[in-house]
């Protein structure tokens, strides 16, 4: 970004048309809030206010500045979609998500070692570790037994891998 504003056009940046004012070319916000991206700023602006993101831009480094506006979008963009928890909502959507999966995993893993047992062992009556192996989690306040679960209590109780219920769409 840097030499940025020399080749820049004479159109005023998303945050001088927003604000209804003339973009010199040292304004803080040109080199991060182009033009074509009025949305950017106005949900920036909305949630933080232009006051405080260009006293947020003069103390951070020049070199830190493109990552710090990319920050206040997304946290501006998920404060605007949810007011109460912003990032924050995603990020324990995610955490709620991983103990699920590790749940599934923990499930997947006895349920194949018991399998596995099954179709080795020559005797039924021999009793082995793994076959008498409970696997419990912890999730949620509650203990989970591999032994006892099936999989209609997996799909009763939602914990196959469906991430469709996620609040946020993450972008590549």
């Amino acid at each position: 970004m840097r030499g940025w504003h020399e080749t820049r056009s004479s159109s005023s940046c998303a945050a001088c048309k927003l604000l209804k004012r003339r973009c010199i070319p040292t304004c803080i916000f040109a080199p991060y809030f182009r033009s074509d991206e009025p949305k950017k700023f106005a949900k920036v602006h909305k949630v933080f206010g232009a006051s405080n993101v260009s006293k947020i831009l003069t103390e951070v480094p020049e070199e830190q500045r493109e990552d710090t506006v990319n920050s206040l979008a997304y946290e501006a963009e998920a404060r605007l979609r949810d007011p109460v928890y912003g990032c924050i909502g995603a990020i324990a959507l995610l955490q709620t998500k991983m103990v699920e999966l590790q749940h599934d995993l923990a499930l997947a893993k006895a349920r194949l070692a018991r399998y596995a047992n099954n179709n080795t062992s020559s005797s039924s009556s021999s009793s082995s570790c793994v076959e008498n192996c409970v696997v419990n989690m912890s999730y949620g306040g509650l203990s989970f037994s591999a032994e006892q679960s099936s999989s209609d209590d997996i799909t009763q109780y939602g914990y196959l891998c469906d991430f469709t219920h996620f609040p946020y769409p993450f972008k590549a």
